[in-house]
């Protein structure tokens, strides 16, 4: 797999990772986030729920008693939709009638002037206009007469956050003392009673939850994309090395770690295409180690696996760094040499030639002193040659006429 595709590929899977954690992690802070909304809503719909109840309780328990005498105090004002409110004693106080409307009122500005809760008793066919509902409580109200039990919602006011919740008032024996000229009927739904308290606090920890909860996020989230970065960074260094491992076998020959065959053939069709297309020179050397079977037969083919690998780092320490070797089978060895015109192929091989023969094998292991010489045939490219082959040709049959013109020479035809 080419290096480029596979760091694309890599890049994809790091992206499809990265995007799938932040998703998940994402998911899960929204559905936290949703059901803690959700859990404190239900809170304080339970505990608006709980107040509405004991305020019915209340209600009821005046209703029972048909009201409540409390003592006068000054500036005290008597009910006025009462027919007779206030009573007198015989020692002279007076007292003033508390009915379930006024009790539910005076409570609600006591709880609301201690800073707790407030209520408001309302309906839609009113007797006291200080009772008239507002947006929320009107929509709750025609709810109610759809046979909806209880609504809340949360709103803000004046920078603070409100939770409301209302819940309606059924008409009962007791309640047509006061209302039987309204034309209700025992079971109808008279009025509701919504029930105001401050969430802000509750509100503001939330946020400030949220606030910790996405910068963890956030820190989760890199931390992990860190660790698959790193991860994959070491990965893709591990799979390049075995893959450069694995293209270097590819093109190489395992005795004498120069370039195999279909590698050295390779390069000399890229050279041939380059040096038609730009119109340079190209020149070829053939090699072959002369004497080389007897060198097995008398050694063994320990000894002539060590002259093939003696041999081709002598021709690789004798040519330039753009030339191309390669070993073209048993003990023949290929050298392409782009613009090189004949004249300087023939002066490298016979270069080539003088540092092979020039010093003796010494047989690693064994006391073992041989002479090795090699010839040589080259070629350069000409206008005729329709590929490689013909150049090859040219130079296989000058190294043939050097073998049979007594070795260890140049030849070309």
């Amino acid at each position: 797999m080419p290096l480029a595709r596979e760091t694309k590929i890599y890049k994809t899977f790091m992206v499809s990772i990265s995007l799938t954690i932040i998703a998940v992690l994402s998911g899960i802070f929204f559905i936290t986030t949703a059901r803690t909304r959700q859990l404190i809503d239900e809170e304080n719909t339970i505990r608006a729920r709980t107040l509405f109840n004991s305020i019915v309780l209340a209600r009821k328990w005046n209703a029972n008693h048909d009201g409540v005498y409390v003592e006068k105090k000054k500036g005290d004002k008597s009910n006025p939709y009462l027919t007779d409110p206030d009573i007198r004693t015989t020692d002279g106080k007076v007292y003033t009638k508390k009915n379930t409307a006024l009790m539910t009122r005076e409570i609600s500005e006591y709880a609301e002037k201690e800073g707790l809760f407030k209520f408001h008793l309302t309906s839609l066919n009113l007797l006291n206009p200080a009772n008239k509902p507002d947006d929320f409580e009107t929509r709750a109200l025609s709810l109610f007469e759809k046979g909806i039990k209880e609504t809340s919602h949360t709103e803000k006011k004046d920078g603070i956050t409100y939770f409301r919740y209302m819940a309606p008032l059924y008409i009962e024996k007791e309640c047509l003392q006061c209302h039987s000229n309204q034309g209700y009927k025992i079971g109808e739904v008279r009025g509701g009673i919504s029930i105001t308290f401050d969430i802000e606090n509750i509100r503001s920890k939330l946020e400030t939850n949220t606030i910790y909860a996405i910068i963890f996020g956030l820190l989760s989230t890199s931390f992990l994309l860190g660790l698959i970065f790193l991860f994959t960074v070491r990965l893709m260094k591990k799979t390049s090395e075995i893959q450069q491992r694995f293209e270097h076998l590819a093109i190489t020959d395992g005795l004498t770690g120069i370039f195999n065959r279909r590698h050295i053939m390779t390069r000399f069709n890229e050279e041939f295409e380059r040096a038609q297309r730009l119109k340079k020179n190209l020149g070829c050397i053939m090699i072959d180690i002369d004497r080389f079977k007897s060198i097995n037969d008398e050694f063994g083919h320990l000894v002539g696996d060590e002259v093939l690998r003696e041999v081709s780092v002598r021709i690789k320490n004798s040519i330039r760094i753009y030339d191309v070797l390669g070993r073209y089978g048993g003990e023949e060895f290929l050298i392409v040499l782009p613009d090189t015109d004949f004249d300087n192929t023939r002066s490298l091989a016979e270069r080539i030639r003088e540092n092979v023969k020039a010093d003796m094998f010494l047989a690693a292991d064994m006391p073992l002193h041989i002479h090795i010489t090699i010839s040589s045939g080259i070629a350069r490219m000409t206008d005729g040659d329709r590929s490689i082959d013909d150049i090859i040709k040219r130079a296989d049959e000058g190294l043939y006429k050097a073998k049979n013109s007594g070795r260890d020479r140049v030849e070309w035809l």
